[in-house]
C-alpha cells in the first residue's frame, strides 16, 4: 500500500510529532490504531484481544473497526523473534503533560527549579505508572527515548515536540526508576543522529559507562534540621570559618584500593574534621564526570552525585551526618565549561546548542573544553536550576564557583577573542549571569554561602548585585596566596628584600569579603607539597611550614586547607592513589597535624581572630617595616579582646626583642610554632610573664621584651588582672 508522507517519516524515524500518526485515532466513524514496533513478530491489543496487522514490509502494525469497548489508555502485547511476550501501554494515547507555565518560564530563563520537570520523573496519569521524559533540543528532527526497555532502538519511542518551546516530551507507561536511558537526537539540518545522555540526569551508570538512570523518588528522612535553622541565622562574617578541601576518592579507600562508598567515607571524615577542628569541608566536584583524573571538573552530570561513591541517597546521607556533628559542606560547582565528550552537552542537538558556536567565545584552548552559552536563557536556567539542586535537594551549604575568571573576560587566556557591544573584554552575558545566580540563591536559600575563585583584581566581587558588585559572599584571596607562596619559596638570606612581598596583603585585605586558600591547586602539576616548597634543610621545611600556617590563621580572612597540607605531606597530591597517612607516625609531619589542630582551635576560641576577618577593626599593625630582621608584628583584635602576633622569617634567634604593645600589662605565651609538642626546637617564652614596661617602641607608650624562635611564631594575649 501506498504510505502517506507522516507514516513515512514515522517509518524512516523523522517524525517531529509521533502522535498524529501513532496511537488511536478516528476516520470516517472508525477507530484506528497504530503501533511502530521494529522488534514484533505480531502485536495484539491486550483489551479484547485484537489483533493488529502488519502494514506491508514494515515494523508499523494497525487496527482499524468499532473503538466503542476500547478503553482510553490500553495496552499492547506483543511477541518478539526469540517468542518472548511483552506488555505496556500505549505511549501515544497521553495528552501532553508539561505545563506551559513551566516552559513559558523556562524559555525566559526564569525556571528556578527546571530540574523538576526536565529529565526523566517517576509519574502517573489516570493511575497508570511510568516515566515522563522532557529534553530541550530545539535544533532536532527527531527526538527518542532509548533505554534498556527498548533495545536503545532511537525507532521505539519518538517523543513529541512542543511548539515554540524546542522541549520535546514523552511519558512512557510502565518505565521505572532504576532503568537505563538516553535520547537519540536527530539533527534537523544535517540529519546526524546523536545518542545523548539526559542533561537533567539525577543519576548515571558507574564509569566507563555512562547512560542515565532513571532516578528513584527519594525517601530518606532528613535529621538535619536544627542545622539549617541554626544556618539560617548564622553570622559567618563574625564567626569562624575553617574549611577542608577534600577529594573523596584519595583522601581514604578500601583495604583493596577500592573507592568507598558515601557512607563508609563520612563515618571516617566526621571524627577526623572534629578532631581538627575544621568547620566545613569542601568537596572538589562529585557531579558525575567520565574521568578520574579531572578531580571532577569535566562535569557531564549537573544534577547527579557521581556513581563512584554511591547513590544520591547514599550522599544525603553522607551530608546529613557531617550537618548533624555540626559541620557545614560546600560544593565545587563548574558553571564556567564542560567537556567535547560525545555522549555529554557538547553540539547536545547537532547544533552548538549549550556553548557558542564560535569557538573564540565557546572553547577554552587551555583546558580543551566548552564554554557555556550565557547569552541563552534556557542555557542560564540549566545553570541557574543545577545550583539550586544542589541546595535544596542536598541541603548543600554553600557552593565555590569554579573558574570565574574565566567566565569574566572574553580575552581569558587567549588571543583571538570577541569583544562585547561596547568593544570591551567583559563578559556582559557571563557578568549577568553570575550575578542572577547571587541574587536567586540567596533569596531562595537563607545562609547558603557562595564563594568565588576569581583570581583577577576584578572589583567588587563580594558586593551586593544590586549595588554593582557581582553578589558573591567571599572570594579566594588568590593574590595573598601566590605572595605567600613566592616569599616562603625565598631563601630566608634574601627575605629582607622582599618584605613587601608580605605586607602587600594589607593593602587591599578588606576591599572583598577574602578566604585565604592553600588548595589543591598548588599541590599538583609539578608544583611540589606544600612542604616542599619551603627552603633549607629537613627541620627548617618544617619550620618553615609551621610558620606559614601560623601566618594563615592569624591574617585577617577565613581559612582553608587542602588535605594532606594539614600533616606536611612530603609528596605532591596525588588523585589516583591516597594521601601518605603512614608519615603521621613521624614526629615532624605529627608536630605539624597537631599545630593545625591547635591553631584551628584557637581561631574558634578566641574571637580575635575572627570577629573582624574583614574590617579594619579586626587588624593593626605594631611594626611592618623591620625588614633587617625579617620579622613582622601585628596585632588581632575583637570587641573584647586582642592578641599579639610575631613572625620571625628567618632561623636567626632573636632574644631581648622589643615589640611595642598597645597596653600596659602581664603578657603570656599562648601559642608557639616552634613549640615541641610541634617537633620544634622548643625556644621561645614558655611560662615566662612578659610585663609591659613604660617604654615607647612603635609609636606605642609600652613595650616588652621577648624571645623570638627561629622561624616561629608566637602568639601573645595579655592577663586579665
Amino acid at each position: 500500500m501506498p504510505l502517506n508522507n507522516d507514516i513515512a517519516k514515522i517509518i524512516a524515524a523523522r517524525h517531529h510529532d509521533p502522535f498524529t500518526v501513532l496511537g488511536r485515532h478516528h476516520k470516517e466513524g472508525m477507530t484506528i490504531v497504530r503501533a511502530f514496533k521494529p522488534h514484533a513478530k505480531s502485536v495484539t491489543i491486550a483489551e479484547n484481544g485484537l489483533t493488529m496487522q502488519r502494514v506491508g514490509d514494515t515494523d508499523l502494525f494497525e487496527w482499524q473497526g468499532d473503538g466503542s469497548n476500547l478503553p482510553q489508555h490500553y495496552r499492547f502485547i506483543w511477541h518478539d523473534y526469540d517468542n518472548y511476550e511483552h506488555i505496556a501501554h500505549d505511549p501515544y494515547t497521553y495528552l501532553p503533560q508539561l505545563g506551559d507555565f513551566d516552559l513559558h518560564l523556562f524559555a525566559e530563563g526564569k525556571h528556578w527549579h527546571a530540574y523538576r520537570f526536565l529529565g526523566a520523573h517517576p509519574h502517573e496519569v489516570n493511575n497508570v505508572r511510568g516515566t515522563l521524559f522532557s529534553v530541550w533540543a530545539p535544533g532536532a528532527e527527531r527526538v527518542s527515548v532509548i533505554g534498556d526497555f527498548n533495545r536503545w532502538d532511537g525507532r521505539c519511542h519518538p517523543m513529541r515536540v512542543r511548539q515554540g518551546y524546542g522541549v520535546w516530551e514523552l511519558f512512557i507507561p510502565d518505565v521505572h526508576p532504576g532503568m537505563l536511558y538516553k535520547y537519540e537526537i536527530r539533527n534537523r539540518e544535517y540529519g546526524t543522529i546523536h545518542s545523548k545522555i539526559d542533561p537533567y540526569g539525577q543519576e548515571f551508570e558507574l564509569r566507563p559507562r555512562n547512560a542515565s538512570i532513571i532516578a528513584r523518588e527519594t525517601s530518606y528522612q532528613w535529621g538535619d534540621q536544627n542545622w539549617l535553622e541554626q544556618r539560617s541565622r548564622f553570622d559567618w562574617q563574625h564567626r569562624p570559618v575553617s574549611i577542608y578541601e577534600v577529594h573523596l576518592g584519595s583522601w581514604q579507600r578500601g583495604m583493596e584500593g577500592e573507592f568507598l562508598n558515601y557512607q563508609e567515607l563520612v563515618h571516617r571524615l566526621v571524627p577526623y574534621v572534629i578532631e581538627m577542628g575544621f568547620t566545613h569541608i569542601e568537596l572538589l566536584p562529585i557531579t558525575e564526570h567520565p574521568f578520574d583524573l579531572s578531580w571532577g571538573y569535566q562535569v557531564t552530570g549537573y544534577y547527579a552525585p557521581t556513581s563512584r561513591f554511591g547513590s544520591p541517597d547514599d550522599f544525603r546521607y553522607f551530608v546529613d551526618y557531617l550537618h548533624q556533628h555540626h559541620i557545614g559542606v560546600i560544593l565545587d560547582w563548574v558553571p564556567a565549561h564542560f567537556p567535547k565528550d560525545a555522549h555529554g552537552l557538547a553540539r547536545f542537538d547537532g547544533t552548538p546548542l549549550y556553548e557558542h558556536g564560535d569557538p573564540r567565545k565557546g572553547e577554552h584552548l587551555d583546558w580543551s573544553t566548552l564554554i557555556f552559552n550565557y547569552s541563552r536563557h534556557e542555557v542560564k536556567n540549566f545553570l541557574l536550576s543545577s545550583a539550586l539542586y544542589w541546595l535544596e535537594q542536598f541541603h548543600i551549604d554553600g557552593l565555590r564557583v569554579d573558574a570565574v575568571a574565566s567566565m569574566l573576560y572574553l580575552d581569558y587566556s587567549r588571543t583571538e577573542w570577541i569583544p562585547n557591544q561596547y568593544g570591551g573584554r567583559e563578559n556582559l552575558e557571563a557578568i549577568d549571569f553570575l550575578r542572577q545566580v547571587n541574587t536567586v540563591v540567596h533569596g531562595q536559600c537563607p545562609g547558603v554561602l557562595i564563594f568565588a575563585e576569581e583570581s583577577t583584581s576584578w572589583p567588587q566581587v563580594t558586593k551586593p548585585a544590586d549595588s554593582g558588585g557581582l553578589g558573591f559572599d567571599i572570594k579566594w584571596n588568590m593574590g595573598w596566596m601566590n605572595d605567600s607562596l613566592a616569599y616562603w619559596s625565598k631563601n630566608p638570606i634574601y627575605r629582607q628584600h622582599h618584605h613587601n612581598i608580605l605586607t602587600f596583603s594589607m593593602l587591599y585585605a578588606f576591599s572583598e569579603n577574602f578566604i585565604l586558600p592553600f588548595s589543591h591547586d598548588e599541590v599538583v602539576h609539578g608544583k611540589g607539597s606544600m612542604l616542599n616548597k619551603m627552603p633549607g634543610d629537613e627541620q627548617q621545611r618544617f619550620a618553615n611550614l609551621r610558620l606559614i600556617y601560623t601566618y594563615l590563621f592569624t591574617h585577617p580572612g577565613k581559612k582553608l586547607l587542602f588535605m594532606g597540607t594539614e600533616f606536611g605531606q612530603g609528596l605532591e597530591w596525588n588523585s589516583a592513589g591516597v594521601l601518605d597517612w603512614y608519615v603521621l607516625e613521624y614526629a615532624n609531619h605529627k608536630g605539624v597535624q597537631l599545630l593545625v589542630k591547635d591553631l584551628n582551635h584557637l581561631y574558634h576560641q578566641t574571637t580575635a581572630l575572627h570577629q573582624y576577618d574583614f574590617d579594619w577593626h579586626g587588624f593593626e599593625w605594631i611594626d611592618c617595616n623591620d625588614n633587617r630582621n625579617s620579622i613582622l608584628t601585628y596585632l588581632r583584635k575583637s570587641d573584647e579582646n586582642f592578641l599579639v602576633v610575631a613572625l620571625n622569617l628567618t632561623p636567626v634567634l632573636h632574644e631581648n626583642y622589643r615589640m611595642g604593645v598597645p597596653e600596659s600589662g602581664t603578657y603570656k605565651e599562648i601559642f608557639n610554632s616552634d613549640s615541641n609538642f610541634y617537633a620544634g626546637s622548643n625556644v621561645g617564652n614558655g611560662d615566662v610573664n612578659l610585663v609591659a614596661e613604660a617604654i615607647e617602641w612603635n609609636g606605642r607608650p609600652y613595650s616588652i621584651s621577648l624571645t623570638l624562635p627561629p622561624l616561629g611564631a608566637i602568639i601573645l594575649e595579655k592577663l586579665i588582672s
